[in-house]
C-alpha cells in the first residue's frame, strides 16, 4: 500500500501548482483610477471625547477614571444642571462609559449628510453593549468641529460572569453606529481650482508614470498630460465644472498596461511567512543547513551527615549535566533559477522550516545570489 504524501509534500505541489498559474497568467490591464487618485480629494480624520450611557452596570468605575465623571458633570451644564464639585467627584456611575469616537469624513461630504463612527472604550468598562452614545461633537486636527454623532451602539460580541469565572465571545469594549453622525462642514477641495489637476500614484514607478501620460495623451491630445517625477502626474483639463467632472470621469476608466513588479521577498518575521512574486530569480549558489541542540538536565542530590555525628545537617544539591548535539550540515547546491516555478522548487528542496527559511533568504540575498529585495514586515 501506497503511503500518503506528507503535509510538506502537499504544500511544495501546491506552491508549485500557484507558480504555474502565475506564470500562465496574461499581462492584466489597469485603470488609471486603480494606480492613482486625484491629489487633495481625500478623506479627513475625525475624533471626539464622547459618553455612553444606558449601560447595564457595566461602565467605567469613576473613583479611578476622574474624567467620566468630569465629562459627565460638562455635559450634564450644558443642559443647565450645575453639579457642585464635591458632588461631581464623589459620583458613582456604573452605567456611564467614557469613550473616544472617530470616523472618517470622505471626500466632497455635505452637511446634513451622515457617515459611519466607530465607538471605542477609554477606561475600565467591562462592555459597551445595549449603550447610547450622547451628542458628540467630532473635530479635524484644526481643533473646528465638522460633525456631531449620537445614537445606538452594535457591539458583536456576548459576555458572562459568575462566581470568580468569566465567559466573552469577541470585543466588548467597542462598537459602531452605521450613519451616527452628521456633517455640520464641508472640507473645500482643489479640484476645481485652476487649469489643472494632479494624479498622485499609488506607488512610486517612472513606467507607470510615463505610461499614466501617455494614456492621456493618447486619449485627449497630446500636451494634456505630463508625468512631473516618478508618482506625480500634471493633467490640464476644462474649467467648466461639469465638462471638467466629465473629462476626469472617462480618464479615470483608461487602460493601462501593466508592466512587470519589481522582484521583492516579503518576510512577515512574526509569524513566519514567506511570499515571493513572479519577478523573483535565483542565482546558482550551495547551501549548508544543519541543527545545533543544547540539552540541559538537573538532578536533586541529597547529601546527609554520617550516623551519630553531631552537628551534621541534611543538605539539597543540584547535578546538572548539558549536552551538546549538532546534526551534520547537508550541503545542497542549488541551481539558477529563473521562474517563480523553479525558486519555490529550489527552496523545497532544502527541506528547511520557514523559520529557517528567513535565516536562508537573507544570507542567500547577502551572497549576491538572490535577486530581489528583501522586505521585513
Amino acid at each position: 500500500m501506497q503511503s500518503p504524501a506528507s503535509p510538506l509534500r502537499h504544500l511544495a505541489r501546491s506552491l508549485l501548482l500557484l507558480a504555474a498559474l502565475l506564470l500562465a497568467l496574461p499581462a492584466s490591464a489597469y485603470r488609471i483610477k486603480e494606480v492613482a487618485a486625484i491629489e487633495g480629494v481625500r478623506s479627513n480624520q475625525l475624533t471626539g471625547f464622547g459618553l455612553v450611557v444606558g449601560l447595564d452596570g457595566t461602565g467605567d468605575q469613576t473613583t479611578q477614571m476622574p474624567y467620566t465623571s468630569q465629562g459627565l458633570s460638562n455635559y450634564l451644564q450644558q443642559l443647565g444642571i450645575t453639579l457642585p464639585p464635591a458632588t461631581a467627584a464623589s459620583l458613582q456611575l456604573k452605567n456611564v462609559a467614557a469613550v473616544l469616537v472617530t470616523t472618517q469624513l470622505p471626500a466632497f461630504a455635505r452637511p446634513g449628510q451622515t457617515i459611519d463612527v466607530n465607538v471605542s472604550s477609554l477606561g475600565n468598562a467591562k462592555s459597551l453593549k445595549g449603550g447610547l452614545l450622547i451628542s458628540t461633537p467630532l473635530r479635524g486636527v484644526d481643533g473646528e468641529i465638522y460633525a456631531l454623532a449620537q445614537g445606538n451602539l452594535i457591539v458583536g460580541g456576548a459576555g458572562a460572569s459568575a462566581g470568580g469565572s468569566k465567559v466573552q465571545i469577541n470585543h466588548l469594549s467597542a462598537g459602531r453606529i452605521p450613519g451616527g453622525a452628521q456633517v455640520e462642514r464641508s472640507v473645500p477641495t482643489p479640484l476645481q481650482d485652476g487649469d489643472t489637476f494632479r494624479l498622485g500614484l499609488d506607488a512610486s514607478d517612472f513606467q507607470t508614470a510615463r505610461r499614466v501620460a501617455q494614456a492621456i495623451n493618447k486619449r485627449f491630445g497630446d500636451g494634456s498630460a505630463q508625468a512631473l517625477d516618478g508618482r506625480t502626474v500634471q493633467v490640464r483639463a476644462p474649467m467648466e465644472p461639469n465638462a471638467r467632472v466629465s473629462f476626469i470621469a472617462e480618464m479615470e476608466e483608461l487602460p493601462l498596461e501593466s508592466s512587470s513588479p519589481a522582484a521583492k521577498v516579503v518576510i512577515n518575521s512574526r509569524t513566519g511567512s514567506i511570499v515571493l512574486n513572479q519577478a523573483v530569480s535565483l542565482g546558482p549558489c550551495a547551501i549548508a543547513h544543519g541543527n545545533l541542540s543544547v540539552t540541559i538536565s538537573s538532578t536533586p542530590v541529597i547529601s546527609q551527615p554520617n550516623p551519630l555525628s553531631t552537628g551534621g545537617q541534611t543538605v539539597v544539591a543540584e547535578k546538572a549535566n548539558i549536552q551538546i548535539k549538532q546534526e551534520p550540515g547537508i550541503l545542497i547546491q542549488v541551481p539558477a533559477a529563473p521562474q517563480l516555478a523553479d525558486v519555490v522548487r529550489a527552496l523545497n528542496a532544502l527541506g528547511a522550516t520557514p523559520q529557517d527559511l528567513l535565516a536562508i533568504l537573507q544570507a542567500i540575498k547577502a551572497a549576491g545570489a538572490l535577486n530581489a529585495e528583501l522586505e521585513v514586515i
